[in-house]
């Protein structure tokens, strides 16, 4: 039995990545459309790049919808610094991809997958909430078919303020709406990401892999280390949205705590902070399973394993 699930991205590296381990051969999921919103890019440029992975995994069976061009209230804000000036720099890619995305907006075709799907689908969100955030607005009924929101974002501290992980303060609001629904939530924010490094050693590894994906996915990381290394001083690009798809496909690798998730959006200071209550000091109810440990050699042995299958395909 297949997990439905609807991709809502900003593709963004570790969003490709994260699309290209839920699109393989040996997937448990079943991919019903990839949404885009602005965040990593502008939403444009995120949309190209999703179509661009998804033809370069043969995928053009899966459909693409436009998302939100900038959050619910503020301004739009952009990670070109991280992402490069396309959202996927390092990979040569078309400027022009090979299939056109849908006419319909992306928060209506998660409203339309979800109210017509016969089984709960798991709603990916690799990006800012913005998308997910309008479907529920115009339809809260949707909550009722939503297996899960399966997120990265946020954390116990930033990486956008000292307080803020990025996707998160894009659109505070966005997020606080969708923490605020009552729908399972399973959280991916730094605390486990950063765990993930694909270092010089991992993208070796992952070098000898003799196909069109795996090699692509090496000239991601390569850029990805890059940015991260001018501006984080980390040893290794933090493979963030693809924890998202790692634990739907092996949950055991990952350790989650039920507890309690808010996100302040009033605040200049800590505008987009995930306020996490992990010693369940604030009395309040848990909302959220939130990722503190990963075994990170099985990430490794999975991603292997998995771009591997894309020989076969």
């Amino acid at each position: 039995m297949s997990t439905k699930i609807i991709m809502d991205c900003d593709p963004g590296h570790d969003d490709a990545i994260a699309l290209i381990l839920a699109g393989a051969a040996n997937s448990t999921l079943e991919i019903l459309a990839v949404t885009t919103v602005a965040g990593n890019q502008a939403v444009e440029k995120n949309t190209t790049n999703a179509l661009n992975v998804l033809d370069i995994m043969g995928r053009d069976d899966i459909d693409v919808a436009v998302g939100a061009n900038r959050p619910l209230i503020k301004e739009a804000a952009f990670a070109a610094e991280i992402h490069g000036d396309s959202g996927l720099d390092g990979p040569t890619l078309p400027d022009k991809p090979a299939k056109e995305p849908l006419k319909q907006a992306a928060a209506d075709v998660i409203i339309n997958h979800v109210t017509t799907s016969p089984e709960p689908v798991t709603i990916v969100a690799t990006g800012p909430l913005t998308n997910v955030a309008t479907a529920l607005i115009r339809r809260p009924d949707i909550a009722d078919n939503i297996a899960s929101i399966t997120l990265m974002g946020g954390g116990t501290f930033g990486n956008w303020t000292p307080t803020a992980e990025f996707n998160i303060w894009v659109d505070a609001e966005a997020a606080k709406r969708v923490f605020d629904s009552g729908i399972r939530i399973n959280v991916f924010g730094l605390d486990v990401t950063h765990q993930v490094l694909a270092t010089d050693q991992v993208i070796e590894r992952f070098s000898h892999i003799d196909n069109d994906v795996a090699q692509f996915v090496v000239e991601l990381l390569r850029f990805f280390k890059s940015t991260y290394k001018k501006h984080f001083d980390m040893d290794g690009g933090p493979i963030h949205d693809a924890c998202t798809i790692l634990y739907l496909l092996h949950p055991e690798v990952f350790t989650m705590q039920h507890v309690n998730i808010d996100i302040e959006h009033q605040s200049d200071l800590t505008y987009g902070t995930m306020s996490v209550d992990l010693n369940r000091v604030t009395g309040k109810d848990a909302n959220a399973y939130f990722a503190t440990e990963v075994d990170v050699e099985q990430v490794w042995n999975i991603m292997e394993a998995t771009l591997q299958t894309y020989d076969k395909q």
